[in-house]
């Protein structure tokens, strides 16, 4: 079973089986990893799951909708590689993505 590494602010690293067509917010949250909260369930409407994505991942990922782009806005610490984890389905193409969490979900 493909992987997902969430990396927490402080550095603590959770690795995690990652069942295919779940997103990575939901396994997150299945797997009680600190630091993603999910308060929308997945509909895109808050910024909850808000992490950060190394470049070289980037194209394997859907690209941002204008929707994510919006809420990305409210992010308190908005940088290169920030997505919202409920906008990423899990594939065999992501095994081993890195997903580092912010300090504040805001």
């Amino acid at each position: 079973m493909p992987t997902v590494t969430y990396v927490e602010h402080n550095g603590t690293a959770h690795t995690v089986e990652a069942k295919p067509g779940r997103s990575l917010m939901q396994i997150a949250v299945d797997n009680r990893v600190s630091g993603i909260l999910g308060d929308c369930g997945g509909s895109c409407s808050c910024a909850t799951c808000h992490g950060y994505i190394d470049r070289k991942w980037a194209d394997r990922l859907p690209p941002v909708s204008e929707t994510e782009s919006f809420m990305l806005e409210t992010v308190p610490e908005l940088r290169e590689g920030s997505r919202l984890c409920c906008q990423i389905r899990m594939s065999p193409e992501l095994d081993g993505i890195v997903v580092t969490l912010p300090e504040d979900q805001g």
